[in-house]
């Protein structure tokens, strides 16, 4: 029980300040240190993950990072996904579930390495206004003019300019509810390159609004789930979710603070030490 509350809050940092990745922990955290059957993670997965994904959404949203009519619309088109995903999962072998879960950690490791955002230095200073520059050159009198550009006066960032495809939106929604479904995971991992490249957002707004897709296809995969007496113990359940909250709260704090590249190295080095945990644990038995 005690090792819960660790656990859940690093799940829960991981959601608040990247949007997702901390919840495809869930799974491997209860089967292995917490002694959970495998689809009894996967469900007790979309309690935990559903739950703090809205709680990490109320946060966000009070900063300005979340797309509310964009991400219910993503989510309902990826809710068909989950729910095709969760009857899928019910029939298959722990151990392959298992085995594919480490390959799908893996995956999503490299995909966020690649994806990780360049640690170029900031031309802003910590207050966050930019640096003074000289308004004009030196006149006559040797004296030149500076000025601080407030950020709500500095040119818009580039917004993409395709027009985005219908076709490969609802794609991207029903791959990310397969996964979401199948895996007990709330996809977070898939949701915010899918909404950057998709939908154009920048990577906060793409954070903020991937927890809102999120809760949505956890709550659908979990309605699919219902009557397949998976075994959760209340007690554990709700420790674990509590912490998870707490530690979306303090994450969603310090997405503001801490460079994004630094967190998702960071993370998908802790994903890829998961995958081989698993994968040694699961493949064994396949053979």
């Amino acid at each position: 029980m005690l090792l819960a509350l660790p656990v859940g809050i690093l799940i829960g940092l991981s959601l608040g300040a990247l949007g997702g990745g901390g919840s495809i922990l869930t799974v491997p955290a209860l089967v292995y240190l917490l002694g959970v059957s495998p689809h009894s993670a996967t469900t007790a997965s979309l309690i935990i993950v559903g739950i703090t994904s809205l709680v990490g959404v109320a946060v966000h949203l009070r900063a300005g990072r979340v797309r509310v009519r964009s991400g219910i619309v993503f989510g309902v088109l990826g809710a068909g996904g989950a729910f095709l995903g969760s009857r899928l999962s019910a029939s298959i072998r722990p151990d392959v579930l298992l085995a594919a879960f480490s390959v799908l950690l893996a995956g999503a490791a490299v995909t966020m390495l690649r994806r990780r955002p360049s640690a170029a230095p900031s031309a802003e200073v910590p207050d966050g206004t930019r640096p003074a520059v000289p308004a004009q050159p030196p006149g006559r009198s040797g004296v030149g003019v500076a000025v601080r550009h407030s950020p709500s006066l500095a040119p818009p960032r580039p917004q993409h300019g395709s027009r985005v495809s219908p076709a490969r939106v609802a794609a991207a929604a029903t791959i990310v509810g397969l996964v979401t479904g199948f895996f007990g995971v709330g996809g977070g991992f898939v949701v915010v390159p899918a909404l950057v490249l998709a939908l154009g957002f920048d990577m906060p707004a793409a954070v903020g609004t991937s927890l809102l897709v999120i809760a949505i296809n956890s709550g659908s995969a979990l309605l699919s789930r219902l009557g397949t007496h998976a075994h959760i113990e209340p007690g554990l359940l709700l420790a674990f979710t509590a912490a998870a909250i707490a530690g979306a709260v303090a994450g969603s704090r310090i997405a503001s603070k801490v460079r994004p590249e630094r967190l998702v190295g960071a993370f998908a080095v802790l994903m890829i030490a998961v995958a081989l945990y698993t994968a040694a644990r699961s493949v064994p038995a396949l053979v």
